[in-house]
């Protein structure tokens, strides 16, 4: 077994066949739920955290953003890219990784891919806030992008908010086929659609996650009954957007941190003084939630940092005693701190 993540002079790294394996380990749906109550947790004093929209580095092809945050004890980023295209050059969409340090040294306490954590973590935060939004008793869910997020999604929904049912719609017929074939056996009631319109067929919940990279309409407001939520979590970048925006005038509309929703969420279609409501506020009991059987409530869903932050602190709370890290020497040790130099000389011996 390897060494404790403790030891001062090496750093726990988790790979993607260490972060699969310790998924396995403890079971999707008990990762995810576990997720989704760190998530919930930290939101609950999302005041305490450094804030910041995440440094965002734009290209016609895609995205590379970091994402810092810190909440005092612990310091936390996550690098990540969307790339839409790669797909059609059999590369992934979105990959990660990131790193949790002590505030009080500076040291970094955890290296992480974070491909497959992004993954998870957006799929607990989703089914974390529809548990707040959504109406009561939901058994039904629309999911409209059947893409790599989806089966991440239908799970989280499976089993945090009791949904049985799933209804997958997406403009290439072999994503739905791909995604109907990996839920297979997972407890779900999988129902392929052939137009967006017949997913949304007895649906009280309604996701959509593209991938494209431009002002799109997934959902047009005909489509949209009274009574549902919405997660909305394709849009992640300015110019890239899902819903019609009279949907957004017929929402109660809910954010994670309005500076960057603003920037990158369905709310770059609405003037400024727009009501949206923070989740921390509803998670907090400082807002209401869902108020009536019969309105729309709209989960404007971009990502942020502090998701990444409790999806590391996670982690590494959850490798103690596994085989699913390898220490990396990433520290210079020196015996005396000040002679960083002699320690390089000394090593030619």
């Amino acid at each position: 077994m390897p060494p404790l993540p403790s030891e001062l002079a090496y750093v726990p790294f988790v790979s993607v066949e260490h972060m699969m394996g310790l998924v396995h380990h403890i079971g999707i749906e008990k990762v995810l739920i576990e997720l989704a109550d760190e998530i919930e947790a930290d939101f609950k004093r999302w005041e305490l955290f450094d804030k910041t929209p995440r440094v965002a580095s734009h290209s016609d092809v895609g995205v590379i953003e970091l994402m810092p945050t810190s909440d005092g004890e612990m310091y936390g980023f996550k690098y990540v890219n969307g790339h839409p295209k790669n797909t059609k050059e059999g590369l992934q969409t979105v990959t990660a990784f990131g790193l949790l340090a002590d505030v009080n040294s500076g040291y970094p306490k955890l290296l992480s891919e974070m491909t497959v954590l992004t993954a998870l973590r957006t799929a607990a935060t989703s089914a974390m806030v529809a548990k707040h939004l959504a109406p009561k008793g939901a058994t039904t869910m629309a999911m409209i992008g059947n893409g790599a997020q989806s089966e991440f999604q239908c799970l989280a929904f499976k089993a945090i908010c009791g949904i049985d049912t799933v209804r997958l719609f997406d403009v290439d017929p072999a994503a739905t086929e791909k995604c109907a074939r990996n839920l297979a056996g997972q407890g779900l009631t999988v129902v392929p659609c052939k137009t967006g319109e017949e997913s949304m067929e007895g649906a009280q919940i309604i996701t959509t996650c593209t991938a494209d990279k431009q002002y799109a309409t997934i959902l047009t407001d005909n489509m949209i009954g009274e009574g549902v939520h919405i997660n909305a979590i394709g849009g992640d970048c300015p110019g890239k957007t899902e819903l019609h925006r009279d949907i957004l005038l017929r929402s109660n509309i809910f954010v994670e941190y309005p500076e960057q929703t603003w920037i990158e969420g369905e709310i770059q279609q609405l003037d400024k003084d727009h009501k949206i409501t923070e989740l921390w506020q509803v998670i907090t009991g400082q807002a209401a939630g869902r108020r009536t059987d019969k309105e729309i409530t709209l989960f404007d869903s971009v990502g942020f940092a502090i998701e990444d932050f409790s999806a590391l602190r996670y982690i590494l709370k959850s490798i103690e005693g596994t085989e699913f890290f390898t220490q990396l020497d990433m520290l210079a040790d020196p015996d005396d701190p000040r002679d960083l130099f002699g320690m390089l000389e000394r090593s030619k011996a």
